[in-house]
């Protein structure tokens, strides 16, 4: 089928939600989508010929696929199955592509609530962040039937360069929750061991030099902490706030396996240590907490107080 003949509509227009339907507007996608508390998003996409209607319900009436992107399991659950939401609009053979990252056991309850109804669904989280989401380029995890991934996929590769089907439905969730794990936990250690170095007189971009042409590179010394930790400026990027409620979805699913994280459980306390003032930065804020103690600023080499 092609692009301008697939109906899609898109739930979610945050830093995330916004890019991604721009990206949909681009390859020739019909886009639908709905109010959002911050105007601004909605307004660009209906410059940019998107239709916006009152709510999810009435997306999905005007839908073949709608795409969710909103930011935890309740608002997933509010969008799908409340009053207003999907399944009251949705005719069978709807399928919803839910992009959020949540626990695999929230996907799993909630896709079998819309199976009720005829409506598929697919879990699809991605990576990359609003920078990549922007042109097109995330990387995005998907759990669900094969049929249904292959039909969903011209979609999917509108928004991401790397789509890569992971298994059954809820996979997708934990492929990511995985990721995201792995990163709140390193994003913490570089906090330690940069201030360490940097304390002891180390040039912070040297070491980064040295590192990453050693066997401790990896992508957040790389790309991510460039903008942020070596720039000494926290704001917009991957909120603190999404990184502790992944971490907890993430210590959610180990208990229900019965599988210690002893490491991701200590890490999420960090998180939550600077959410009073962090919550919408970057969670590369989280370095804060090593900086401030040691009294040393990474990005300068200089005392963050005097």
């Amino acid at each position: 089928m092609p692009n301008e003949a697939l109906r899609v509509g898109l739930v979610g227009v945050g830093a995330m939600g916004e890019p991604m339907g721009q990206m949909l507007l681009q390859r020739g996608f019909a886009l639908t989508t709905t109010a959002h508390h911050n105007h601004g998003p909605i307004e660009r996409l209906q410059a940019a010929g998107a239709t916006v209607v009152a709510s999810p319900k009435e997306v999905a009436a005007a839908s073949d696929i709608v795409v969710i992107c909103v930011p935890d399991a309740p608002q997933v659950e509010a969008v799908t199955l409340a009053p207003n939401g999907i399944v009251a609009g949705g005719q069978p053979g709807l399928v919803v592509i839910d992009m959020s990252t949540i626990a695999p056991t929230a996907t799993l309850r909630i896709a079998a609530a819309l199976k009720e109804h005829g409506i598929e669904m697919l879990d699809a989280p991605m990576s990359g962040g609003p920078a990549r989401a922007a042109t097109g380029d995330l990387t995005i995890m998907v759990g669900g039937p094969e049929e249904l991934v292959e039909r969903c996929r011209p979609v999917l590769a509108a928004m991401g360069s790397k789509v890569m089907h992971v298994g059954p439905l809820g996979q997708g969730e934990v492929v990511k929750l995985v990721n995201n794990t792995i990163l709140g936990v390193l994003m913490t250690v570089l906090g330690e061991a940069l201030t360490m170095g940097v304390k002891a007189g180390a040039n912070v971009h040297t070491m980064r030099e040295v590192i990453m042409n050693s066997a401790g590179a990896n992508y957040l010394l790389d790309k991510w902490i460039v903008p942020t930790v070596l720039e000494d400026q926290y704001s917009g990027g991957f909120a603190t706030e999404l990184m502790h409620k992944d971490l907890g979805a993430a210590l959610q699913t180990a208990r229900d396996l019965g599988v210690a994280m002893p490491t991701a459980a200590l890490v999420q306390q960090f998180y939550r240590m600077i959410m009073s003032e962090h919550a919408r930065d970057d969670y590369s804020a989280v370095t804060l907490l090593n900086q401030e103690a040691a009294n040393i600023s990474i990005a300068t080499g200089q005392p963050r107080k005097s």
